[in-house]
C-alpha cells in the first residue's frame, strides 16, 4: 500500500533568513523590484505578469475601489463606530457585502463569456441563447444594468478602450461586446455594460480564472474600506447614520 501523499503548496515558506514568495526571494528579487499589482498577479496566477496584465489588472484595482457610500462602506462605518479599537473587523465586515448584487457579479458574467468563447455554434448566436434565456427566466444578467449609471456606465468604456489599447488578444472583450448587441436586442432597450461586466472581459484578457475574480474585487474594495474608516476617525458619521435609521424606521407591531 503506496503512502498518503501530503499536500504541498507552492506559494510560499520562510527560514530563519529567508522568505520566499512563488519562487522569488522576498528581500533580493521582489522588494523594490516588483510593484503591489505585479505581485498579486503572481500570487494568485503562479506566473509573472507581463505589462499588459499589470496594467489592466490595476486598472480594474483602481476601478473597483470606491463607489460612495454603498452598503458595504455604511457597514464599516457602522461598525468601526461600534469596535473602534478593531480596523479589521469594520473593513471584514464590509466585504461580506461583496456578492451578487453589489461589485462582485464579475464572475457570473465571465461564466458567460466563458460559455460563449466555448460554443460550437460561436459567440454571438450562444449570446443570443443566453441574452434569450435570462428574459424568459426574468433572471438580471450579471454585469449589465446599473441603478445609477444610465444609459451607460462611464467607466466600462473607458475600461474597455484602455484594454484595446494595450493589444490584448481581445476574445473575451470581444465576446462582452457581442453579448451586449444580444441583450438589447433580447430586452428590446438599451442595458449597459457596468463596471462589473467590463471587469469579467479584461480579468479574462489576462487568464484570471473565473472562479477567483471576485477575490481581485476583495482586494479593492478593502482599500476603499480603509479610506472610510480614515474619514469616519477624521469626521465620525456612524452615530448619525444609527440615528438616522432609527428614526426612518418607526416600530409597528403587525
Amino acid at each position: 500500500m503506496s503512502a498518503k501523499q501530503l499536500p504541498t503548496t507552492a506559494i510560499g515558506y520562510s527560514t530563519q533568513d529567508k522568505i520566499v514568495i512563488n519562487g522569488l526571494d522576498l528581500v533580493d528579487e521582489v522588494m523594490g523590484k516588483m510593484g503591489f499589482t505585479e505581485l498579486i498577479y503572481l500570487h494568485m496566477t503562479g506566473n509573472k505578469p507581463t505589462p499588459q496584465q499589470t496594467a489592466l489588472l490595476d486598472l480594474v484595482l483602481v476601478t473597483l475601489m470606491e463607489h460612495g457610500l454603498t452598503p458595504s462602506a455604511i457597514v464599516t462605518r457602522l461598525i468601526h463606530y461600534s469596535t473602534p479599537e478593531g480596523i479589521q473587523s469594520a473593513v471584514a465586515a464590509g466585504l461580506l457585502g461583496v456578492g451578487s448584487t453589489f461589485i462582485g457579479t464579475m464572475e457570473g458574467c465571465a461564466a458567460l463569456l466563458d460559455e460563449m468563447l466555448a460554443a460550437p455554434e460561436g459567440a454571438a448566436a450562444r449570446a443570443r441563447t443566453i441574452a434569450a434565456r435570462h428574459r424568459d427566466e426574468r433572471r438580471a444578467i450579471p454585469g449589465f444594468g446599473h441603478p445609477i449609471h444610465k444609459p451607460d456606465d462611464p467607466r466600462s468604456g473607458r475600461m474597455l478602450q484602455i484594454a484595446e489599447r494595450l493589444d490584448v488578444p481581445g476574445r473575451h472583450i470581444a465576446a462582452l461586446r457581442e453579448l451586449g448587441v444580444a441583450v438589447d436586442q433580447a430586452y428590446g432597450r438599451h442595458l449597459t455594460i457596468n463596471a462589473t461586466g467590463a471587469t469579467a472581459a479584461l480579468l479574462g484578457e489576462i487568464a484570471i480564472p473565473s472562479a477567483i475574480m471576485r477575490g481581485v474585487a476583495v482586494i479593492s474594495r478593502s482599500a476603499g474600506l480603509v479610506g472610510h474608516i480614515g474619514e469616519e476617525m477624521r469626521t465620525p458619521s456612524g452615530k448619525h447614520i444609527w440615528n438616522t435609521v432609527e428614526q426612518a424606521i418607526p416600530y409597528e407591531r403587525a
